[in-house]
């Protein structure tokens, strides 16, 4: 196994990360210990789950029998450890902004470095393919959900590329951006945006209005949650970076009258992206928002069946419109969580008070519908660990930290998840790792507690996150 010192240019030991001695104490503040124990759980996670100067991520590692699965991870878990290390690096400069310059002198390279290496490793994920979508045809390079032994060389094709996945890194890709400077992580983020944009359903309905929402992939036509949501933050993120620039865009439409002719026009790339940001939000909340004022999976119900249709007009061929007609599935709390950050970003770049009134309910309405006092440990709520969640929740978490400055409730709900974590490290901390489910612990039978990377990941986040939380408060 590699050394955490050797390769990964570490300054803990595998030893030192399995004893729990990450110079994390009780003494410490809040702030500063959450950033601490964030990066532990990081690096004991790279450690453990990744292997080769290439990077390759293995799903589960057992931290019993010390056995790494050879599952790899898909490209969505493998963006997990870029939006931890983005956490960490952004409550490293904010504890440096705070005064505190030792932990940011200790540790800001090396992570920025780490962050460099995840990005230039996630292209083993990337392939080349030719897309006819609702506006045009072309060649794109995008993220497969696996992993080959080539970069650049993955299967995208059909519905070995979906859009979420492109949405989840666009995200980090900026954040990224943000926090170095580095405009290759900017140029790429815009590259992505463009073709997960030209998903769009741009098809337009009897009275000319346009049907909109971004099926899962471009191999299917059902509309989730968690293909429109995730992207509605990244959007205002790119028209604020763009704000009171002249740089202009390509943007590809139908028209409204025939209802068939492809039209282009250009268009201010901040104007373009606030209004497509306000466009995915608007068809999230119209046709997912269910009665309990949380998110619905997706838009199903296909009509006639969930066939991708074609049409040719004027001898090219296109992309058509499926009918949909049912929200269904189950309300996760990421698609909640992503709605939050998203209104709340929508309402810092409009100030339009309907967001407030958008995320203070669905803040309130999500807590309620996801969190659960007393069904494991009596005085913490408990979130469910069934399936991905553990990373589900987070998304959620992250939204109320996003909410937080307009919903003051969101504080209280930030705190229920820091119980749940300080709950689990005190308790279940073992070499390094926390349990799949926080508050119940590890099982007895020591072979079935295989652990998900991308859940050591979102701790991690959960943790950086949290450390801003208790500086900001």
């Amino acid at each position: 196994m590699a050394t955490a010192t050797g390769f990964y240019g570490f300054i803990v030991s595998p030893e030192q990360i399995s004893n729990n001695t990450f110079s994390v104490t009780n003494q410490e503040d809040p702030a500063t210990r959450n950033l601490n124990r964030a990066m532990q759980l990081v690096d004991q996670t790279l450690e453990s789950h990744f292997k080769g100067e290439d990077m390759e991520m293995g799903r589960f590692y057992n931290p019993f029998t010390k056995v790494r699965l050879s599952e790899r991870g898909s490209v969505w878990m493998y963006g997990a450890s870029i939006e931890a290390v983005n956490a960490i690096l952004k409550g490293l400069k904010t504890q440096n902004e705070n005064g505190n310059t030792a932990l940011y002198d200790k540790h800001y390279s090396r992570y920025t470095a780490l962050l460099n290496q995840l990005y230039n490793n996630a292209a083993y994920y990337l392939g080349t393919f030719n897309l006819v979508s609702f506006t045009q045809t072309k060649e794109w390079t995008v993220y497969a959900v696996d992993r080959v032994n080539e970069k650049g060389k993955a299967n995208v094709t059909g519905v070995l590329n979906v859009y979420d996945d492109q949405m989840w890194l666009i995200r980090e890709f900026i954040e990224a951006y943000k926090l170095t400077g580095q405009k290759s992580y900017l140029e790429h983020a815009e590259y992505l945006t463009a073709y997960v944009l030209d998903g769009w359903d741009s098809g337009r309905d009897a009275t000319g209005n346009e049907i909109g929402g971004i099926p899962w992939g471009p191999g299917y036509v059902t509309k989730h949650a968690c293909s429109n949501g995730p992207m509605i933050s990244p959007l205002v993120w790119l028209h604020e970076l763009y704000k009171g620039k002249s740089d202009k865009i390509e943007y590809r439409y139908i028209d409204a009258k025939d209802k068939k002719t492809r039209k282009t026009k250009q268009e201010k790339k901040s104007d373009y992206y606030l209004s497509f940001a306000q466009k995915i939000y608007d068809w999230q909340k119209r046709h997912l928002l269910t009665a309990q004022g949380v998110y619905a999976d997706m838009m199903g119900g296909c009509q006639p069946d969930c066939k991708i249709r074609y049409e040719t007009v004027k001898g090219v061929k296109y992309r058509a419109s499926t009918v949909l007609t049912d929200p269904v599935g189950t309300a996760y709390s990421y698609n909640s969580g992503t709605m939050l950050s998203g209104g709340a970003d929508l309402y810092r770049a409009t100030k339009n008070k309907a967001y407030i009134a958008d995320i203070s309910k669905l803040s309130d309405a999500s807590f309620q519908h996801f969190a659960k006092l007393g069904t494991t440990v009596s005085d913490l709520y408990s979130f469910t660990t069934k399936g991905f969640n553990n990373w589900f929740n987070g998304v959620l978490m992250r939204g109320y930290m996003d909410v937080l400055p307009i919903h003051e409730s969101a504080s209280s709900y930030l705190e229920a998840f820091q119980k749940n974590l300080d709950y689990s490290y005190d308790n279940h901390l073992n070499q390094g790792y926390l349990p799949t489910n926080l508050l119940a612990g590890w099982n007895e039978d020591s072979e079935k507690n295989n652990v998900e990377a991308m859940f050591m990941f979102a701790y991690a986040a959960q943790y950086a996150v949290l450390s801003q939380f208790e500086l900001e408060r």
